[in-house]
């Protein structure tokens, strides 16, 4: 089956209640297709590089999905619909990273760096 990465990034007024709800809606929609999810990864919430919707932030989740197109084009149909997910994008990879993301080894090496410094003072 193809392999996927899917990034949807959701308004920043939700909580991270709704954030992690939205991101088993899309697991469910995979699996209702008969793909799955193999990859979860919440990044949090991060500035954007320009206003969308006018929000200056979002909340980004990455899915690692092994699904057919139609599963895909099915969630993508539902991100389009659904009102707190402001961008998404869906790329096919010939394998997925094993591992945490570039995105969650960039978030430990900062929170590393933030520690050493102030430990230092």
């Amino acid at each position: 089956m193809p392999l996927y990465e899917h990034v949807l990034l959701a308004r920043q007024d939700l909580s991270q209640a709704q954030v992690d709800a939205l991101a088993a809606a899309a697991t469910e929609i995979v699996e209702q297709g008969e793909g799955k999810v193999t990859k979860t990864e919440t990044w949090g919430l991060k500035n954007l590089a320009y206003k969308i919707d006018r929000n200056r932030k979002a909340h980004f989740v990455l899915l690692n999905i092994e699904a057919s197109g139609a599963v895909i084009e099915e969630l993508e149909r539902q991100n389009r619909i659904n009102e707190d997910i402001i961008r998404y994008m869906t790329v096919r990879v010939d394998e997925h990273e094993n591992g945490p993301s570039v995105m969650m080894r960039k978030n430990d090496r900062e929170r590393r760096r933030s520690r050493d410094r102030d430990g230092e003072n």
